[in-house]
């Protein structure tokens, strides 16, 4: 039967989502605060990664993230702040942050990434949206040091156990699969498993599909209150005007948290701010690679390369750190010593939020008290990966489908402690 569905948010999670709903027959709004031209959706790794197993909600984080709190510069960036909210969610990670509970994500993680994979390449051969890249060289976990080797390998031991397709490189054969550009690393760990694709060329193709196949998508408003009424939500009042719905489908990343907490509901959620920068000449970066000390992610999109990374917990705001961007930049040139990125790049640089749960599983699945809501959102570094199997799960939660993979682990209204 159809039904008349409000999804909030048009990210890659969103417009997913509304792309399943509306091959099932539904009746689709989309609704989000900006124009959908920016933000994480657009400014990511474009990663599609299977290889992704470990959480964010691991061993030693924490430690980490205090090690590097004054210290701006630094991948893992906690500002110091007042924030009784962050604090709560800093324990929960805490929590979560053990071996059991990471040795208990690693499949789950591993089963969305590739139901995720497979979507991905039926939206392709489908037609739907055209031609946009969508490639398989798999992934390149370049590392200087011997600490950095030890830690990688005992992940892909763990992931080629799993079934993933897991290569070692050395110096030799890194020169090998990347003829064009000279790195400055001792060797990778090759997840051929994984794929890319430009976030930019994907996300507008995807929007004019909607909206030719009927779809509305409502931008440049927001949602600015909920109300509910015998278990249900009544309504949602917007900056222009009033909507009702049959259902109703959180996917507001980082602003989820806010949003739910006018309905009463307790979403423990955190922006965890990245950036990029692109540069629109030939590098001679054919692979993708995880540059390991630097923490920062590599991708040769189409008509340019994409240096991104960094993961900062600041709240929700817009500002650009410049030491922040600089640090990105510094290492892509410790890993390719030839490639200068000039300071017009560095310059043009963006940010986006990530919603960053605190055990690094995302929010999918209904909520038990309003049984018209659905929530899919805190998807952190995955969200580009994960976008289009979260709107497969969504649809079929919506249908009181059986869902593709189980979900038990993406409940949104888990405990943490």
């Amino acid at each position: 039967m159809s039904k008349s569905i409000i999804i909030i948010g048009g990210g890659i999670v969103g417009l997913s989502t509304a792309y399943f709903l509306q091959k099932e027959g539904h009746q689709v709004t989309v609704i989000d605060k900006s124009d959908i031209t920016s933000g994480a959706s657009f400014v990511n790794a474009g990663y599609i990664t299977p290889s992704h197993i470990i959480p964010l909600a691991s061993p030693g984080m924490i430690r980490t993230g205090l090690k590097m709190m004054f210290n701006s510069s630094s991948p893992f960036y906690m500002k110091p702040r007042w924030d009784p909210d962050f604090f709560k969610w800093s324990w929960y990670f805490h929590k979560s942050s053990t071996k059991e509970k990471v040795e208990e994500a690693i499949p789950v993680i591993k089963d969305i990434n590739i139901l995720s994979r497979e979507l991905y390449t039926d939206i392709k051969k489908s037609g739907d949206l055209g031609d946009f890249q969508l490639e398989r060289k798999g992934l390149l976990m370049l590392y200087k040091t011997h600490k950095c080797y030890e830690h990688e390998i005992k992940v892909a031991k763990k992931a080629s156990f799993l079934g993933l397709e897991v290569k070692e490189l050395g110096k030799q054969e890194l020169s090998i699969v990347e003829p064009n550009i000279a790195i400055d690393a001792e060797g990778a760990i090759h997840y051929e498993c994984d794929g890319h694709t430009t976030p930019t060329e994907f996300m507008p193709k995807m929007v004019e599909h909607l909206k030719k196949a009927g779809l509305q998508i409502k931008t440049n408003e927001e949602v600015v209150d909920l109300t509910e009424k015998n278990s249900q939500i009544q309504s949602i009042k917007t900056t222009k005007t009033t909507y009702t719905a049959d259902e109703v489908i959180l996917a507001a990343g980082s602003w989820s948290g806010i949003l739910s907490k006018i309905l009463d509901i307790k979403l423990p959620l955190q922006a965890g701010k990245g950036y990029r920068i692109n540069v629109h000449r030939p590098t001679g970066i054919s692979l993708p690679a995880i540059l390991m000390e630097a923490k920062m992610a590599v991708t040769p999109m189409n008509g340019f390369t994409r240096f991104a990374g960094t993961m900062e917990f600041s709240g929700i705001n817009d500002t650009i750190r410049k030491e922040r961007v600089l640090a990105i930049a510094n290492g892509a040139k410790a890993f390719y010593p030839e490639l200068e990125i000039r300071a017009d790049e560095i310059a043009n640089a963006q940010t986006g939020m990530r919603p960053v749960t605190p055990d690094g599983l995302p929010y999918i699945g209904r909520c038990q008290r309003l049984k018209n809501l659905t929530f899919a959102t805190g998807h952190a570094m995955m969200g580009w990966s994960l976008g289009p199997a979260t709107g497969k799960l969504v649809s079929e939660i919506i249908d009181g489908k059986k869902t593709s993979m189980h979900i038990d682990a993406f409940h949104p209204e888990r405990r943490f402690n």
